[in-house]
């Protein structure tokens, strides 16, 4: 198609509210619209990027026997229930109602789902292991969207749930996934991205890692060792330095009379 039909609008001004410059080429170039804070509708230009990149994932998942499945954007309550994380999982999760007054939730990650998938089939140990996967638009309630697609409240999502029988065939599996993440970055050009250890967060686990990609408007910090391998964002990152905390002995009232401030 030639650009002058290809729907969207592509202009030379900077949009004032475009504090970083790929978020400002994206607007400018006719890839994206704004719809809502976090939200953003796709024009066909980075419709066809994403396509090629789905493609690329499934690739990659099915060579490590993946297999493709959709589940719903909405899900009952009760599901989330069962696993306890209706309550404990914060503002992310949207939580709304149907007209029956059901209790429904916006799927904006697919752990129980999964297990509902599949809670028959893995009645047998001769089932396992197996991977299942789907890409998806998640939702989540982000309490601060900025820089255009690089932190949103909506957004396509390739999510993958495996099950095993063993801890040993569970960390031998996750290594293979790891492999596949790391060809995934390269076969789309970003072979510069490094993974870290990471805080499984609401996901839970022992284990996790995030794939970071350096930049002067990222938000994460990572800590690397020169002398070793070790690679981990910040907030994850192991501690060797002993912490001496202030005990009692060393509390005292001091008596500051007229002092607003410190």
């Amino acid at each position: 198609m030639k650009l002058k039909n290809l729907v969207g609008e592509r202009f030379k001004e900077r949009p004032s509210d475009c504090k970083i410059d790929s978020h400002a080429l994206m607007v400018r170039g006719g890839y994206i619209k704004y719809v809502a804070n976090g939200i953003y509708s796709s024009f066909v230009p980075i419709k066809r990027i994403a396509r090629k990149i789905e493609q690329i994932i499934r690739e990659e998942m099915d060579k490590i026997d993946g297999q493709e499945v959709m589940f719903p954007v909405v899900l009952p309550a009760s599901l989330w229930e069962e696993s306890g994380r209706y309550e404990s999982v914060g503002d992310e999760l949207l939580r709304i109602s149907d007209r029956n007054n059901n209790k429904l939730v916006l799927g904006m990650t697919h752990e129980e789902a999964a297990v509902h998938l599949v809670r028959e089939y893995g009645q047998s140990y001769l089932k396992y292991p197996f991977m299942i996967y789907q890409i998806q638009t998640k939702f989540r309630d982000e309490a601060r969207p900025r820089g255009g697609l690089i932190r949103v409240r909506e957004f396509t999502m390739k999510d993958a749930y495996s099950f095993h029988t063993s801890q040993d065939d569970l960390e031998n599996y996750y290594a293979k996934c790891h492999k596949a993440y790391e060809r995934i970055f390269e076969r789309v050009g970003l072979p510069q991205v490094i993974s870290v250890a990471s805080d499984s967060g609401m996901m839970g686990g022992n284990v996790s890692h995030e794939f970071m990609l350096l930049t002067p408007v990222g938000e994460d910090s990572i800590v690397t060792c020169r002398n070793c391998d070790y690679r981990s964002n910040m907030e994850a990152a192991e501690n060797i330095v002993n912490i001496i905390e202030n005990t009692e002995e060393d509390i005292k009232l001091v008596h500051t009379p007229n002092a607003h401030t410190i």
